[in-house]
């Protein structure tokens, strides 16, 4: 695709303490205020990615991302935050892969409790069916889920009227989900998605701010790095 200069408009962005060149120019996403960095279309054209970060925060909706980009979170614990805005394009998922391995950090999954969230995880993962034969750089096997797990809305005492009940489409979906091998394989992941299919309750990462806005980045995200509380 990219040899053909096949490329897609910008719709992932990043911000926090990584640094690249940008056909030339110095890109520093610590200076990019709320709305963050949009990753370039042609992946090319980044090089010299480096920085101090420690790991990389993978975010599902641009929402949460913004939330931690205004708290400059990044600051008080050196992080990339990236976030595809929903299901990621090609540039988001490659840009995540060169970080990943430039930088030799672990990447933290946000995603929504639902099997929607899983299943756009499952994309930076192992990559989309319809894009298989091009999967090698786009894919980040080894991503960490950090929540918002089904175990979350019960440890962090999520108040019942932000809990969601499940549609038999999302059952089917969960279903689904636990017969695929990225699930199979790990049996935290397995028991998660059980807890959510026998409950039948999903909730959304907007649920935390139920607790007031900046709940995420001060509390939730916080006690989770301090208890290394990912899977």
């Amino acid at each position: 695709r990219s040899s053909l200069n096949v490329v897609a408009a910008e719709k992932g962005v990043v911000v926090g303490r990584v640094i690249f060149d940008d056909d030339g120019d110095t890109i520093d996403c610590t200076k990019m205020g709320v709305g963050g960095k949009a990753i370039p279309p042609s992946i090319d054209r980044v090089t010299n990615v480096r920085g101090d970060a420690q790991f990389v925060l993978l975010i599902e909706k641009d929402a949460a991302f913004m939330r931690l980009a205004e708290d400059r979170f990044y600051n008080a614990y050196p992080c990339v935050i990236i976030s595809g805005k929903g299901q990621p394009d090609v540039a988001t998922r490659l840009f995540l892969n060169k970080v990943r391995t430039e930088l030799n950090i672990p990447v933290l999954g946000l995603f929504d409790a639902d099997p929607y969230g899983l299943k756009i995880l499952s994309v930076y993962m192992k990559g989309s069916k319809n894009m298989s034969y091009d999967s090698l750089n786009l894919t980040t096997p080894d991503i960490k889920w950090l929540g918002v797990r089904p175990s979350d809305l019960d440890k962090y005492r999520i108040p019942l009227q932000c809990r969601l009940e499940m549609t038999e489409h999302d059952i089917r979906t969960g279903k689904e989900l636990l017969n695929e091998d990225f699930v199979k394989a790990n049996p935290e992941w397995h028991a998660e998605l059980q807890i959510m299919v026998s409950t039948k309750v999903k909730a959304e990462i907007q649920a935390l701010s139920s607790f007031g806005f900046q709940y995420l980045s001060q509390e939730f995200l916080p006690r989770k790095l301090r208890e290394g509380d990912w899977i």
